[in-house]
């Protein structure tokens, strides 16, 4: 419990850092569907953790009722996630995400089959993925890469690097 509330600030923080819209952290608390979610996802991860899988899904499908973002209890995630007009957002169960990751709406973390295993990506720290990216299957996307709006990810992305298209290239 004492992790939920020292990442809960620093997400709140993390919000006010990246959004000119974001006016008082209470306001952020309050009002914005990406920390409602993390609570319910830190909450119900928890509860996957110690296999509790029932309960952590009901927890976790009442977020996406009351936020519009799926995120699978199972999922991996670190501090600082940021997902700004999230409506749409899905988190597959084996997606790990670093700190101070920001995505925007329509950005899906999935799978590509049926597989058993790790089946969905890795995403570093300080990485940005643009509205109605897909990013599919177990790849990795680096430290500080850039998905532009759109793009589908099948294939690795360098740390620092750039993946635009459909399928998605490497710029710069």
């Amino acid at each position: 419990m004492k992790i939920l509330f020292r990442n809960l600030k620093y997400d709140i923080e993390n919000v006010m850092k990246n959004d000119p819209a974001a006016r008082t952290k209470l306001e952020v608390l309050l009002l914005y569907q990406s920390i409602h979610v993390l609570i319910f996802y830190r909450i119900a991860h928890g509860l996957y953790k110690i296999k509790l899988f029932f309960l952590a899904r009901l927890i976790s499908q009442l977020g996406r009722f009351f936020t519009g973002i799926e995120i699978h209890p199972g999922a991996k995630i670190g501090k600082g996630l940021f997902i700004d007009h999230g409506m749409g957002v899905v988190i597959g169960e084996t997606a790990e995400i670093g700190d101070n990751v920001t995505i925007y709406h329509g950005v899906t973390l999935g799978g590509t089959g049926k597989d058993k295993g790790k089946r969905h990506p890795t995403v570093g720290n300080n990485v940005i993925i643009g509205c109605g990216a897909k990013i599919l299957g177990p790849i990795s996307i680096g430290d500080g890469a850039k998905i532009g709006a759109n793009s589908v990810v099948l294939k690795d992305v360098p740390k620092g690097k750039t993946a635009v298209g459909i399928p998605a290239v490497i710029k710069n």
